[in-house]
């Protein structure tokens, strides 16, 4: 029997528990242990009903198109649950000098796709979109450094497309600054059609144009895709396959050492358990610290990798409350706007299940790489600060009916330039290790399907027997 720790109980841990509890069940000889220090297990995943809404503490989706949490669905049984975003409405505003501006129509990522909507958009200065038309003609140019997002784009549109939409959209995302976040990490697509097409207008406009002649054979598929009750109900899913008997909460795992062909896992308070492979499924910050006895090396890169706060203020109204509120699914907010806000979902439109016909939710977000300081400020400061900006920007003055502040440290991985090399080197070592992987957010995608690929394919990479002659390298 083949015995496997998992440290880390976010939707990462629990992928790898979940495709071990398969292997097992198919008659592998494979035994695990889930150690999560929290009290509860889904990290940020976590879903709340208050006054009939249903309020989403972390992520409240993720993107239709990468498969992973959707196959994870369907063999949770789960796939009948599975809900698109309301794309009729999906309207987003930028805040341009207080003011709520349309991303024009045909604009697919900060890359225009129809010229005429864009040169009529109050968004741009006139210098940008005279900019954006000599776009067109930039030649293929291969990227010989790992650049960040915020050069490539100046490359391309300026400045003012930096500050109004790359930064604004990465900053959603990431919770990041597009002046240190790597375009080959972040942006790899841009990056390879610069190298095809040089013109990211025309690459985009190519693109378009195949996906115009899929909808043709196909259905359009929703940008976002989300649960019926909420993003929790994919963990809860998840928690009622496993074995309750694998699953310890409130176990503090300190460090994790290579031993006699197997590994130690060193808890708090209850001493050392053995295992025949391990998998580190928390921050690389964390990964590096339990990993210092095994790798130096490798502690460090994983320490290497930064990572952003941000917090989620979730308001309720009655819907007369919100009657001057403009179609969409809401705003970001430049930082030349000097706001603390980020950005606002219009959750009761883009999923309109998430509050009963009389109310509607808000959605604000702040923090991130830029303002890792609003964290110190208490609950109360923080709802004053988003009343005062949403009173300015959306001249909404009546009080909710409901608040949530959710404040998550350190969650979201940046992809500084170099990342990619890094994570090459960190998977190269791993390698190396027998018994030994990792699974996050950190390495090769952010998003919730990103976490539950990486959870599956290091679950896979240790359930193999390790050969009795290949014994653990410390």
């Amino acid at each position: 029997m083949k015995r496997i720790a998992i440290i880390g109980g976010g939707i990462s841990g629990l992928s790898v528990a979940f495709a071990l509890e398969k292997a097992r069940a198919d008659g592998a000889e494979v035994d695990y242990t889930l150690y999560e220090s929290g009290q509860r297990l889904g990290g940020c995943l976590s879903s709340d009903r208050i006054e009939g809404c249903l309020v989403e503490a972390g992520p409240d989706s993720f993107l239709t198109e990468k498969p992973w949490a959707i196959d994870l669905c369907k063999e949770l049984g789960i796939a009948d649950q599975l809900i698109g975003s309301n794309d009729a409405q999906r309207k987003t505003y930028i805040v341009v000098h207080g003011r709520l501006i349309v991303m024009p129509d045909g604009l697919m990522f900060m890359v225009p796709t129809k010229l005429a909507p864009t040169a009529l958009s109050p968004l741009f200065s006139w210098n940008t979109k005279v900019r954006m038309a000599q776009e067109l003609l930039h030649p293929p140019r291969p990227m010989h450094e790992d650049e960040t997002v915020a050069q490539l784009v100046e490359r391309h549109f300026g400045a003012e497309v930096v500050d109004r939409l790359a930064d604004p959209l990465l900053s959603g995302v990431y919770g990041g600054d597009a002046a240190k976040l790597s375009a080959r990490a972040v942006l790899p697509r841009f990056v390879e059609m610069e190298e095809k097409y040089g013109s990211l207008s025309r690459a985009m406009l190519a693109a378009h144009k195949k996906m115009a002649a899929m909808r043709k054979t196909q259905p359009p598929r929703p940008l976002f895709t989300s649960l019926r009750d909420g993003m929790s109900q994919m963990v809860d899913a998840l928690v009622a396959r496993l074995r309750p008997e694998s699953i310890r909460l409130r176990q503090h795992v300190r460090r994790i050492y290579a031993e006699d062909g197997g590994w130690r896992v060193s808890l708090e308070p209850d001493g050392d358990e053995q295992f025949d492979a391990a998998i580190v499924a928390t921050p690389a910050n964390v990964a590096g610290v339990l990993l210092d006895g095994v790798d130096a090396d490798l502690a460090r890169n994983l320490l290497d990798i930064t990572y952003s706060s941000s917090v989620t203020v979730t308001l309720g109204y009655y819907k007369q409350q919100l009657a001057k509120l403009p179609p969409g699914f809401g705003f970001l907010v430049p930082r030349s706007e000097g706001t603390r806000m980020l950005a606002c979902t219009f959750v009761h439109n883009k999923f309109p299940h998430r509050a009963p016909p009389d109310k509607g939710i808000l959605r604000c977000f702040l923090g991130g790489a830029r303002d890792e300081a609003v964290l110190g400020l208490s609950d109360e400061e923080m709802l004053a600060t988003v009343r005062r900006e949403l009173r300015q920007i959306l001249k909404l003055d009546p009080p909710p009916i409901f608040a949530r502040v959710y404040r998550w440290r350190e969650a979201m991985a940046q992809y500084e330039p170099g990342h990619i090399a890094r994570v090459a080197a960190i998977e190269k070592r791993v390698a190396e290790i027998p018994g030994l992987a990792l699974a996050g957010n950190a390495y090769h995608g952010i998003g919730v399907p990103d976490c539950i690929r990486s959870g599956m394919e290091a679950a896979n990479s240790v359930a193999q027997p390790v050969p009795e002659s290949q014994p653990a390298q410390p």
